[in-house]
C-alpha cells in the first residue's frame, strides 16, 4: 500500500462528512505529521497500514468498548484477553 491509497480512503470518508477544502487540509496535515516524524527521528520507520485500517480499527475498538459498557451496565465486570 502507499500513502496515496490510505489517504484516499481517509479523504473519501472525510468528504462524506465535510467540505472538500477541509478534507484536503486534514489529509495534508496527516502527511505532514508523518513526514515530520520520519525526518526528526533517525530510527523512525514508516509502515503503511492500508486504506481500510481506519474503518476496521475504529469499528472494532468501538464495538469492544460498547459491549463492555453494556455488560458493565448489567452489573458484570469484564476482563478481555486476546484469542490465541
Amino acid at each position: 500500500m502507499t500513502w496515496a491509497s490510505r489517504d484516499a480512503a481517509r479523504s473519501a470518508k472525510a468528504t462524506a462528512r465535510s467540505r472538500a477544502a477541509s478534507t484536503r487540509s486534514a489529509v495534508g496535515r496527516s502527511i505532514l505529521t508523518i513526514v515530520w516524524h520520519l525526518l526528526s527521528d533517525d530510527q523512525a520507520t514508516f509502515t503503511d497500514l492500508g486504506p481500510t485500517h481506519v474503518d476496521n480499527r475504529a469499528g472494532t475498538q468501538r464495538a469492544i468498548r460498547n459491549h463492555i459498557r453494556g455488560l458493565n451496565a448489567l452489573g458484570y465486570q469484564v476482563t478481555l484477553q486476546p484469542a490465541a
